[in-house]
């Protein structure tokens, strides 16, 4: 059977949220802790698969060591948690403390619009539970106007503006992810150009999977006069390969597609600030 590039299943949103998510978590992991209401300070970023006794791979999705020593294990969920979740998390849980003599807090990053979500079960004698943090419950539109009127934006500032578009709130998803992008390129911003390359394209991959196609038509738009448009345009310049705007956007939708039906989502945000991997993936895929 022929296989082609770009797989034929795609990836549901659940497991494109996540591969976002865990993006976001390795590149601004300390100010997203910080943002969830982790006070204690990152020391480092722990392994995720753990080899259990019977060579059965366990994959979560993000752990970091903090510097009291414990370890924040975080998983990220698009669907009202289950009992099945729950052990499973508690087995995460067992196996790591077991493997590096640690402690461990899971704590649920939960995008399902749903009013109450199961965070513990009892069995036999013992009570499990996990930190749930709803992202439903939180107003993206109340993040957006306070950054709005906020000067000298920092880094700790725009992690939730990148996750605005999966909070609750009266505005259209599409106008969260437009001021979102307006808000990392604002010239007050105090991050490095590499970073806002990130977190535009953690905003442009999630436009892909949440918006209509008339929707994204818009943010396109937007993007061309952004640092990230700038970027891929300047990198056909560069090669002597100059193209009109309009086709340079459109080889970037073209991958960002294949990337996402192939599990991939998370070079999309690497690819942004790496001229010579987007090339690559360019190439790769025959775009």
């Amino acid at each position: 059977m022929k296989e082609t590039k770009c797989q034929e299943s795609s990836k549901s949103l659940g497991q494109v949220e996540d591969e976002i998510m865990k993006t976001g978590a390795q590149f601004f992991g300390e100010e997203l802790l910080k943002w969830l209401g982790v006070k204690e300070p990152v020391k480092g970023i722990a392994p995720t698969e753990l080899v259990h006794l019977e060579t059965r791979k366990m994959y979560q999705d993000f752990n970091y060591v903090m510097r009291n020593g414990w370890w924040y294990h975080i998983e990220f969920e698009s669907d009202p948690l289950t009992k099945a979740d729950l052990r499973r998390f508690r087995e995460y849980e067992a196996a790591t403390s077991r493997t590096y003599g640690v402690e461990v807090l899971t704590c649920v990053i939960c995008t399902a619009n749903r009013k109450h979500i199961l965070t513990e079960i009892t069995e036999g004698i013992n009570t499990y539970r996990v930190k749930l943090i709803q992202m439903k419950k939180k107003d993206g539109d109340k993040i957006l106007r306070k950054i709005q009127k906020k000067k000298k934006l920092k880094r700790k500032d725009l992690i939730p503006v990148l996750l605005s578009p999966l909070m609750g709130g009266k505005s259209e998803i599409k106008t969260r992810i437009l001021e979102g992008i307006k808000a990392v390129n604002r010239e007050d911003k105090l991050i490095s150009i590499e970073e806002a390359k990130k977190m535009e394209a953690m905003l442009y991959a999630l436009a892909n999977k949440l918006l209509s196609r008339a929707d994204l038509e818009k943010i396109k738009e937007e993007v061309k006069m952004t640092i990230l448009g700038q970027m891929l345009r300047d990198d056909f310049i560069e090669e002597g390969r100059i193209e009109g705007r309009q086709e340079t956007q459109e080889r970037y939708n073209r991958l960002i597609l294949c990337l996402d039906k192939d599990g991939k989502t998370s070079l999309i945000v690497k690819a942004a600030s790496d001229p010579q991997l987007l090339e690559k993936l360019f190439q790769e895929y025959g775009i």
